[in-house]
C-alpha cells in the first residue's frame, strides 16, 4: 500500500506544482510575458544570428503564445489532479484495477511533458534559439520540470502487485 500511496502523492504533488505555476503566471502575468516576448522576438540571441528571420515581434502574438502556455499548464494541473483522485479511489483495488487506473495519469503527465519538451525545449530553445540568450534562457528550468515530471511518470508506470490480505 505504501508504494501506491507514494505514487498517488507524487501525482498529486505534480498537479499542485502545475497549479501554482499556472496561478503565478496569471497573478504576475507581466513578468513571464516579458520572458515570452524576448524569446519570441529573439532580441537577446547572438548578434548576426541567421535564424532571426523567425522572430515574432508583434505584441498580440506574445499574448497568444503566453495564454496558450498558461492554458496548457491549467489543463495539466486539472487533469493530473483528477487522475490522482482516480488513483486514490482505486488504492485498495486489485493490482489489475489499480494498474488500469493509471492510464489517465499517464496521459495527463505525458501531456504536460509535451509542454516542457515541445513548447520550451524545442520551440523556444531551438526554433527561437533561446539557448543563445544569457538573460532569457529557460531551458534549465524547462528541463528540470520535464525531468521531475518524467521521473514521476516512470515511477507511476512501475507495475503494482496485489496488496497483502488484511
Amino acid at each position: 500500500m505504501l508504494e501506491r500511496l507514494s505514487k498517488i502523492a507524487l501525482v498529486a504533488a505534480v498537479a499542485l506544482f502545475l497549479a501554482i505555476v499556472a496561478a503565478n503566471n496569471i497573478i504576475d502575468y507581466g513578468s513571464n510575458l516579458e520572458f515570452v516576448r524576448h524569446v519570441l522576438s529573439m532580441d537577446t540571441t547572438f548578434s548576426g544570428n541567421r535564424l532571426k528571420g523567425r522572430a515574432l515581434t508583434e505584441p498580440w502574438i506574445h499574448h497568444v503564445f503566453y495564454s496558450g502556455i498558461i492554458a496548457w499548464e491549467w489543463v495539466g494541473a486539472i487533469s493530473i489532479g483528477w487522475s490522482a483522485g482516480i488513483l486514490w479511489h482505486r488504492r485498495s483495488a486489485s493490482a489489475a484495477v489499480f494498474n488500469a487506473a493509471k492510464s489517465p495519469a499517464v496521459a495527463a503527465l505525458s501531456l504536460n511533458l509535451l509542454l516542457w519538451f515541445t513548447a520550451f525545449l524545442t520551440v523556444g530553445g531551438e526554433w527561437f534559439a533561446m539557448w543563445q540568450s544569457q538573460i532569457w534562457n529557460g531551458q534549465n528550468a524547462a528541463f528540470r520540470m520535464f525531468a521531475c515530471i518524467g521521473i514521476v511518470l516512470l515511477f507511476l508506470k512501475t507495475s503494482d502487485s496485489e496488496l497483502p490480505p488484511n
